[in-house]
């Protein structure tokens, strides 16, 4: 298990920076995202590439820069810029989109907004879909109501791997959670949101959650994700990994393994929103490098080359 006393995220930026000076011989290149076919809304929190029907492809959320009605969008390159992928479907009101493959099959979740809960306020939960094809694509699962940053992993024995990211009273600012299924059939609402929580990673006045995991070697999972706070400034996220043994109940210490500077300078949706980057996927290149693909300031979309976290 982690500590019982978590670093605080002032304290995973001082080892993020001696890690990058020690570093220092690795690439440091990154990159901003160009799209087209989207008018002049922004596109940004992509996933990492994925292949579907023999291309590569991301998803990101696409919106206005004064607004949250958002869709997820599947898209293609061509000639150096993004664009839609014909036949693919758009999800329509759904935010940070998320990709994975169990059992052969792509499931793609993302936070469905805004959401009529009944009391009057709009809110939120997540939505996966799943099916052979992004041209098959089903809904299949709705989350709790007011949890995002749900994901989902083939484990090495073919059981799926769930993370959850609980608020308030349990989960406070937001906490992550973890539990297993034997397929996908099993999942509901209820059980995600009684999947046991991984202490120790977060301070109370600080947050996190899952944003992509990955099967390791050795069976572990290898948990992309973000660790944030919030000061008079605004919001300010960080990507960060750690490592989860799912059957030992085991887990490492949040890493940082990049910051906004990290990323091309770029405007932001909001002023209080210059210092975030939400992890959206991670591209391993096994020689110890790897590429970070996130949203930056919540207004655009970019690369950067990493060491390999995992």
């Amino acid at each position: 298990m982690a500590p019982d006393t978590p670093a605080t995220v002032e304290d995973l930026l001082v080892q993020f920076e001696e890690r990058s000076r020690l570093d220092g011989a690795l690439p440091r290149s990154s990159q901003k995202l160009s799209f087209a076919g989207v008018g002049d809304r922004d596109v940004y929190n992509i996933t990492a590439p994925f292949h579907a029907g023999g291309e590569a492809v991301i998803a990101g959320r696409v919106e206005a820069r004064d607004s949250e009605a958002a869709e997820a969008v599947f898209f293609i390159e061509r000639g150096g810029r993004w664009e839609p992928r014909p036949g693919a479907p758009v999800l329509s009101r759904l935010q940070d989109p998320c990709v994975t493959t169990i059992g052969g099959e792509l499931v793609v979740g993302g936070v469905e907004y805004p959401v009529d809960l009944g009391d009057g306020r709009a809110s939120w939960r997540m939505v996966f879909h799943r099916g052979s094809a992004l041209e098959d694509l089903e809904p299949f699962l709705v989350g709790p109501n007011h949890m995002k940053d749900i994901r989902l992993a083939e484990l090495d024995d073919g059981r799926v791997g769930v993370f959850s990211r609980p608020q308030g009273e349990r989960g406070g600012r937001g906490t992550i959670g973890f539990t297993m299924v034997s397929d996908l059939g099993e999942l509901s609402a209820e059980m995600i949101d009684a999947a046991p929580l991984l202490e120790g990673q977060f301070r109370e006045d600080e947050w996190g959650g899952a944003n992509e995991a990955h099967l390791l070697a050795d069976g572990s999972l290898g948990v992309l994700g973000h660790i944030a706070r919030m000061d008079a400034e605004g919001k300010h996220y960080y990507p960060m990994a750690f490592a989860l043994e799912p059957d030992a109940a085991r887990w490492t210490p949040p890493r940082i393994i990049a910051t906004r500077s990290s990323f091309p300078e770029g405007p932001p949706k909001r002023p209080d929103l210059v210092d975030v980057v939400f992890s959206g996927g991670l591209a391993r290149h096994g020689d110890g490098t790897a590429t970070l693909y996130a949203g930056i300031s919540d207004a655009e979309a970019a690369w950067t080359v990493v060491p390999d976290p995992f």
